[in-house]
């Protein structure tokens, strides 16, 4: 049992390393929606289907705290404090898709 238990950890670690957009964007549904057309805490427009190039530059300037839209500059800036440039395109690449 334990030997699985790590084989599941390390397994979803390895799919989170390699930049896995759907993995990554498990942390995002919360707000978001599974599907990507919630209005995040009410606020935000659906991300759903956005071009990725767009979501990758979005979340490069709530990184480095240069982008606030409606107002949530602050939450995503935490969300996307972790993520690497691989991770951005992985993310945005899988965000593109939702919805089509």
């Amino acid at each position: 049992m334990k030997k699985i238990a790590l084989t599941m950890i390390f397994a979803g670690a390895t799919l989170m390393a390699a930049g896995n957009g759907q993995a990554l964007y498990a942390k995002c549904a919360g707000c978001h929606g599974q599907d990507g057309k919630t209005k995040a805490l009410g606020k935000s427009n659906p991300i759903a289907g956005l071009p990725a190039d767009t979501i990758v530059k979005d979340l490069e300037g709530y990184k480095a705290g240069t982008l606030n839209k409606h107002g949530m500059g602050g939450v995503m800036k935490g969300q996307a404090a972790a993520l690497s440039a691989d991770d951005m395109k992985a993310l945005a690449d899988y965000i593109s898709k939702l919805g089509k």
